[in-house]
């Protein structure tokens, strides 16, 4: 019988996050990326997605490793989740700075696994399969692409990447490599498509950094900026701008202040501890003085942006004369929230800039037109699958590829869950493997199947506290809450009455100017009462916050 590959991807092909990849021979499996998904705000009570692998744990399969791409959480921040579960004994292997962000995520969720680090230059054998990591440019240092030898033919893992001939760390794509590897024969190229539908090549980073200058320099206030906690590059960019003009830089949120530990450390992030301020002390300099890196350019509920621009910051207030530059594309699915972060830094009156309205505050991390196809024609595959991007992009990726010379029958669209088999002459869809939504929640790391269900639970254990507050144009509550307790004692239901409404009314801050973000509002209260119940009665009853305008 004829060997055969089998490429199974459980996340991350009609959809953009969420990746992992398996490939299969004989009782061999070799995994690539473990990412998180998003949750957009039509689910309600989810914070996170992961992907489904009750494909991995039912079957009597063995996993040879994990391999990782790069330090993005839709390509490993589902690890600290599904490792526990996974079947067997195998190592997970990444670049440098990608294992240093596993590792942080890892030990935060007080997983007892760790990431290999791996250099350009060293092949790992897992198994049947030799992995050569090659270096891409992207939007974090030390991305790769991976090229992965089997017995059936050769296999060229494209996700995330982008050809930027001036990236600002130097450190360019390895083109020599990529020609090295693909003459020995590419099977299948895998290539992300997320940039398919746009025309020519994607800008360099070097454009970035001339803007941000420009912008700073023009500023008579607070700099405030925000991006990916994990894009080193962008964060060198403010801080070499910020040392050029004489501003002091300070780091606000968790995510960032670890991404800026981790970059230190390892020599990717140059910081003199001269102009880093902390930001309790902030308010001690003049506003020209200082540039603000701030977390939450997605507009997450509860991060340091959404607080300040809802002047909620212990330390930070945003003031006219204030710039604040998002440099960075929302995830589908979070428009809505960035949007609302934006409307409320605008009516403070300072000066909001971002894509839509200002050129190269912001370039891609991934490859237009251009890219893509240069990528095509580098590697020379017999077969190619788009990754990476929704079914749109898939589809302006097969058009694309057509016109670099591919056949239409050498073009495979799988779905989630769909197998491709690869024997040494062809390439075919196998069967579908049913995959299930898996929800998880971020804080706890609860997994569930369904919010609903979540919901269900939480009330039969810890009951509900549902609370109905006015509230005045200026945030100032205009009485106790009425609150209305089910599912705790007696004795518990009298100390949440009592309590948690002197809670709510010594914590809840009024407003200096009226309140543009109702349910911002709305989720200060939840956040108010679920810390209170936590600290008094050890449980998480599932609160119900209802906030009436007067």
């Amino acid at each position: 019988m004829e060997k055969s590959l089998k490429y199974i991807p459980l996340g991350g092909v009609t959809g953009v996050t969420k990746n992992m990849h398996l490939y299969e021979y004989e009782n061999q499996v070799l995994i690539v990326d473990c990412g998180l998904g998003f949750a957009d705000e039509t689910m309600i009570g989810i914070d996170l997605m992961l992907p489904d692998i009750s494909y991995l744990t039912k079957n009597n399969k063995k996993i040879v490793g994990i391999a990782i791409t790069h330090g993005h959480e839709d390509h490993f921040g589902a690890l600290p989740y599904v490792l526990p579960d996974l079947p067997g004994k195998f190592d997970i292997y990444a670049t440098p700075l990608t294992a240093a962000f596993i590792n942080e995520k890892l030990k935060e969720f007080s997983v007892n696994r760790k990431a290999i680090s791996v250099n350009f230059d060293r092949d790992i054998v897992l198994g049947n399969f030799l992995l050569s990591f090659i270096r891409v440019t992207h939007s974090v240092p030390d991305t790769a692409n991976i090229f992965i030898k089997t017995p059936v033919g050769n296999i060229f893992h494209g996700s995330d990447f982008k050809f930027d001939q001036t990236p600002y760390d130097g450190k360019k794509t390895d083109f020599a490599k990529i020609v090295k590897r693909s003459d020995e024969g590419i099977m299948c190229l895998l290539s992300d498509s997320l940039g398919s539908e746009r025309p020519g090549f994607t800008a360099s980073e070097r454009e970035v950094a001339e803007k941000i200058y420009t912008e700073m320099k023009s500023t008579r206030g607070k700099f405030i900026f925000t991006t990916y906690s994990s894009n080193i590059s962008r964060l060198n960019q403010v801080l070499d701008a910020a040392r050029l003009l004489g501003r002091k830089v300070g780091f606000v949120g968790r995510s960032l202040l670890k991404a800026k530990d981790i970059g230190t450390s390892l020599g990717y992030m140059k910081m003199d501890k001269s102009w880093e301020i902390d930001p309790k002390d902030i308010r001690q300099f003049n506003d020209k003085q200082i540039v603000v890196i701030v977390a939450g350019s997605q507009g997450q509920e509860n991060s340091a942006l959404s607080r300040i621009a809802n002047g909620d910051h212990k330390d930070i207030t945003i003031n006219p004369n204030d710039c604040v530059v998002f440099s960075s594309d929302p995830i589908p699915g979070n428009e809505v929230a960035v949007n609302a972060v934006i409307d409320d830094i605008s009516k403070a009156g300072a000066r909001v800039l971002y894509s839509d309205i200002t050129e190269r505050l912001h370039v891609s991390g991934h490859g237009s037109q251009g890219d893509l196809s240069l990528m095509l024609n580098l590697v020379r595959p017999a077969k190619v699958i788009p990754i990476g991007g929704t079914y749109k992009h898939m589809v302006a990726y097969k058009n694309l590829a057509k016109r670099n010379g591919m056949r239409d029958e050498d073009i495979i669209l799988p779905d989630d869950g769909q197998e491709v088999i690869f024997t040494k002459n062809q390439a075919k869809l196998g069967r579908k493997i049913p995959l299930q939504n898996v929800y998880v929640d971020q804080v706890s790391g609860e997994e569930v199947e369904t919010f609903v269900l979540r919901d269900r639970e939480r009330i039969s254990k810890d009951g509900v506290v549902v609370i109905m507050a006015e509230i005045d144009s200026y945030g100032n509550l205009i009485d106790r809450p009425n609150i209305v307790v089910r599912g705790l004692s007696t004795t518990e239901t009298q100390e949440v009455v009592v309590g948690l409404s002197s809670e709510i009314k010594n914590n809840l801050k009024s407003k200096k100017n009226k309140v543009s973000d109702w349910n911002y509002m709305r989720r200060s209260v939840g956040t108010i009462a679920e810390h209170y119940l936590v600290k008094k009665l050890k449980k998480r009853p599932l609160v119900i916050p209802v906030v009436i305008e007067v």
